[in-house]
């Protein structure tokens, strides 16, 4: 074969090494910080960067109504974090040439212009503390233009925690806050008294204590800019019933936020099906690949195709399969990983049926690198499997498959002209069957995580209960020859 003619192939240990240290996360981080904080000296900052002991700190946006408990809820998050916790008054008493510039659009009431107001975020999320301990934003962005402007600037939160509560609670909670003077903690006469009886002597009622009138019309306007913050952060947005106790807020948001985001990383589906005889183990795959996109890869079917060629390899392969013997690992394994290894592979994926037979073949694909991220095992009886296959045929003038019992020829003359695979005897059946079961309790054990499914059923249904594990982000399913080597 000429040179320009070879398929591509990416050495497979590329693929594992870059899922085991999530290289695409690392890379992703590194670049979207540089972004953010556009240090003068980028080398020395992404030095610094990853001399840190944990590069995923907290990038938390807490939003909601007034009243609704924000103060409170991004406190505690950020005793828990350490994160910091930053409003926009408090950027404000920054002083900076931008905070003064701020300033004194407030000091006339009008809006601060966008570019001032991304840049003194920008500002404070580019300081040491919030580089080193992640941010938690209250209450910012408040528009939908807003959250544009902190996107176009690369700043994305991990985690955007929306609070919720009816109207009419958040005007009864307005009427009854209280603030501490000395620390800033909010509480409510009802709903939130604090313990310490010395705390209790010193709460005031807010200066900005709003009239029902003035608290409707800024829930209002709250609505109406909600419903775009919620498209805006949909991928990342959690909304907490407020309207409970504040420890189960609390709750609820710090479950929401130490649950790792879905990770954009480009995990390569790797699937093994193994099945007894009559399991359906080509038909599934062949409905993962068509539906996925996914490469296919029967070994038997491929050896064959190999064997039709007139490599070496093919060649060598020839004689086994005509004198229906066996085709050794060696050789197996030298086809299969030369075809796991092309480009089609490596970026799509595959899932493979047929092989490894054994453990010791699963050790040898293993020691190839080429490891799988789902493995299955579609659970038969043997007398399904027997009535599965003994009872099929073939017309071998339309090449369609029929059964005696699911799907009958439609008349007498293709009745006469079908033809049963002798493999699949009843005699035949039962000693693969007893070969499959022979190696079967100690492959299982090789693939501790494997998944176990019905395939006495429907097979559209056992699709969906394959695919409901195939979907998202592939965890990476461990061998115990992997556990053991780590």
């Amino acid at each position: 074969m000429d040179s320009a003619e070879r398929p591509l192939r990416i050495p497979p240990e590329m693929v594992i090494y870059a899922e085991k240290h999530d290289i695409f996360h690392l890379i992703q981080t590194l670049v979207r910080n540089l972004m953010v904080d556009k240090p003068d000296d980028p080398i020395q900052y992404l030095i610094n960067f990853l001399e840190r002991d944990n590069v995923d700190v907290p990038r938390i946006i807490l939003l909601g109504p007034p009243v609704s408990g924000k103060r409170t809820v991004a406190k505690k998050l950020c005793e828990h974090t350490q994160a910091i916790h930053i409003t926009f008054s408090d950027i404000l008493k920054d002083d900076s040439d931008l905070t003064r510039a701020a300033q004194s659009y407030y000091d006339k009431k009008q809006n601060v212009p966008k570019d001032l107001w991304i840049q003194l975020i920008q500002q404070r999320l580019s300081k040491p503390d919030c580089v080193q301990w992640g941010w938690v934003l209250e209450a910012i962005p408040k528009t939908q233009d807003e959250a544009l402007c902190l996107q176009e600037a690369g700043i994305t939160p991990d985690h955007v925690v929306m609070l919720e509560a009816p109207d009419v609670v958040l005007i009864e909670r307005s009427s009854g806050k209280r603030i501490d003077p000395v620390t800033g903690d909010v509480y409510h006469v009802t709903f939130m008294w604090p313990e310490s009886e010395e705390v209790a002597q010193r709460l005031e009622t807010p200066r900005t204590l709003m009239p029902v009138q003035v608290m409707s019309q800024k829930l209002q306007k709250y609505h109406t800019e909600a419903h775009a913050l919620k498209r805006t952060y949909h991928n990342c947005l959690k909304i907490i019933n407020a309207d409970q106790p504040h420890v189960d807020v609390f709750s609820q948001v710090l479950n929401f936020i130490c649950t790792p985001r879905h990770s954009p990383s480009p995990y390569t589906p790797r699937i093994l099906l193994f099945g007894p005889p009559g399991a359906g183990k080509s038909l599934q795959a062949k409905l993962i690949a068509q539906k996925y996109g996914i490469i296919n890869i029967c070994c038997g079917e491929l050896l064959k195709a190999v064997s039709a060629d007139e490599s070496h390899m093919g060649e060598l392969i020839k004689p086994y399969l005509e004198s229906e013997q066996q085709v050794p690992s060696s050789i197996v394994l030298r086809v299969l990983t030369e075809r796991l290894s092309r480009m089609d592979c490596t970026a799509r994926g595959w899932v493979l049926h047929g092989f490894p037979r054994d453990v010791e073949e699963a050790e040898l694909l293993h020691k190839s690198n080429f490891t799988p991220n789902r493995v299955f095992f579609l659970e038969i009886t043997d007398d399904i499997a027997i009535e599965r296959l003994a009872l099929r045929a073939v017309d071998p003038v339309t090449g369609e498959w029929y059964h005696s019992v699911y799907k009958p020829p439609p008349g007498p003359e293709v009745q006469a002209r079908l033809r049963f695979n002798p493999q699949h005897s009843e005699a035949q059946l039962l000693m693969r069957l007893k070969e499959y079961w022979s190696q079967t309790v100690r492959l299982q054990a090789f693939y501790p995580q494997a998944v176990y499914i019905n395939a006495d059923q429907d097979p559209h249904t056992v699709f969906e209960s394959l695919e409901s594990r195939l979907v998202g982000q592939l965890p990476k399913v461990l061998s115990n020859q992997q556990t053991n080597e780590n």
